[in-house]
């Protein structure tokens, strides 16, 4: 006797009907287009009640990107840095203790911010970023007050600014070295001058303010180290606490003649390169030949080796060289390092690359804002400078990452001018790709299509 089929499996019947209303519609176009091909498949035909014949093809449409979001230049700018080692910093340090609405992270946007587009004071800043708040949410932050804003300035933990500086260095190390070029380091310090309206600034005779101290690395154009200290701060005592990398090359003036830290980067298997002070006196003990002279833009005139016999002989025991250098313009250096192997022509070669830092602290004044100031308490210039110097570290990282052969300061004159621009970081310099007067397309791209076999 033939048994009666069951309405479970009539194709026409009204479950089989809601089942593909179910699978087809009722998951709704965004939940739709978040499934896999085989999902979909399993959805469709494992779990369809048992008996039930019917199935349909899935075809996907989409011909384009999943999604038609175009980030911003600024967001662009941030993406290298993780929310989560900021997060860790501020746990560290209790950056969020007493401003639970403006978080760390969004007092950093807006302190970057401040750098890259030129803002002069603290009304101007609010004025500029309230005036994009409907860009905000993808950076992840909110409008800002002036008052709130002050108050972060004065009370935020100098500290986490710092470490953020620190792990941007670390990712510019990676992004920007270069394979096969000599660890060469650079030392030396800037003075940051301030009003004499500000009280707890220090007077060193000649600039009332603070001091800028960095650790350069110039074969990949990036601070490696940063310390920011009063005037009076001699720039040797800073220099004395650099850990020194075994194998780099160290160059320094005459203001970091200390024969204690000369005898520690001897002893850590590095080596210096400096200038002679007018007051220290030298005893050739060897004639060194001279194989070249001629450099770039000077001439090698001695090759000496050298010991020191003042008072202090004790404290530098350490084989030396003394070179003579005479410049293009005339005037002659007295140079003493400690490299036995290099030829005197390179060690001359390595001090000219000391120049190279000057440019660096030049760029960062002239470029940055370090001449006004959002406040005028200690705690607010200190994290207004690491904020300068985070924004460079964002700049240097992101022309390499987009692989720009752009000038550094037209790259920055742009980024200024297209902050909240939604193009590639790559085409920050050319036109939009897409014609604006051409008509778009209403469809949206990320849809899928059901066929029926």
């Amino acid at each position: 006797m033939r048994r009666k089929a069951s309405r479970f499996e009539h194709p026409a019947s009204a479950r089989c009907r809601a089942w593909d209303r179910f699978a087809c519609v009722g998951m709704g176009p965004h939940f739709r287009a978040g499934l896999s091909g085989e999902v979909i498949h399993h959805v469709t035909v494992h779990a369809r009640p048992a008996g039930v014949s019917r199935c349909f093809l899935v075809v996907e449409t989409q011909k384009g990107p999943s999604m038609r979001f175009g980030g911003s230049i600024i967001g662009a700018l941030f993406k290298p840095l993780s929310r989560r080692s900021v997060a860790a910093s501020v746990a560290r340090h209790g950056g969020d203790a007493y401003d639970k609405v403006f978080r760390t992270w969004d007092h950093l946007v807006a302190l970057v911010f401040a750098q890259l587009s030129g803002a002069q004071s603290l009304r101007s800043l609010v004025a500029q970023w309230n005036a994009h708040s409907h860009h905000h949410y993808h950076l992840g932050t909110g409008k800002l007050a002036r008052s709130t804003l002050a108050d972060a300035n004065g009370r935020r933990p100098v500290a986490i600014f710092a470490e953020i500086f620190a792990v941007l260095s670390g990712l510019a190390e990676r992004a920007l070295r270069r394979e096969g070029a000599a660890m060469l380091r650079l030392i030396d310090a800037t003075p940051i001058p301030l009003d004499a309206l500000v009280g707890w600034a220090a007077w060193n005779g000649r600039t009332r303010g603070l001091k800028l101290h960095v650790v350069y690395d110039p074969a990949s154009d990036h601070p490696r180290r940063i310390a920011i200290t009063p005037a009076t701060v001699n720039d040797v005592e800073v220099g004395r606490a650099v850990p020194i990398e075994p194998g780099a090359t160290y160059v320094f003036d005459k203001a970091y003649c200390h024969y204690g830290f000369w005898t520690r980067i001897h002893a850590a298997g590095a080596g210096f390169v400096t200038r002679q002070k007018k007051n220290a006196r030298y005893r050739a003990l060897r004639q060194r030949p001279l194989c070249q002279t001629k450099g770039d833009g000077f001439v090698v005139l001695a090759d000496d080796e050298v010991k020191l016999v003042s008072k202090g002989n004790a404290k530098l025991a350490i084989p030396m060289r003394r070179i003579r250098v005479r410049r293009e313009q005339g005037g002659i250096l007295t140079l003493i390092t400690n490299d036995l192997a290099r030829s005197a022509v390179e060690i001359a070669a390595l001090y000219k690359v000391r120049w190279q830092i000057e440019l660096l602290f030049r760029w960062i004044k002239q470029h940055l804002k370090l001449r006004k100031f959002l406040g005028r308490c200690e705690n607010a210039v200190r994290l207004q400078l690491l904020a300068a110097m985070i924004s460079y570290l964002l700049l240097r990282i992101a022309a390499r990452q987009a692989r720009l052969a752009l000038p550094a300061l037209r790259f920055a004159e742009l980024i200024s001018c297209c902050l909240f621009t939604r193009k590639p970081l790559a085409r920050i310099d050319k036109p939009p790709e897409v014609n604006p007067s051409k008509p778009q397309t209403r469809v949206h791209t990320n849809q899928l299509e059901f066929c029926y076999a």
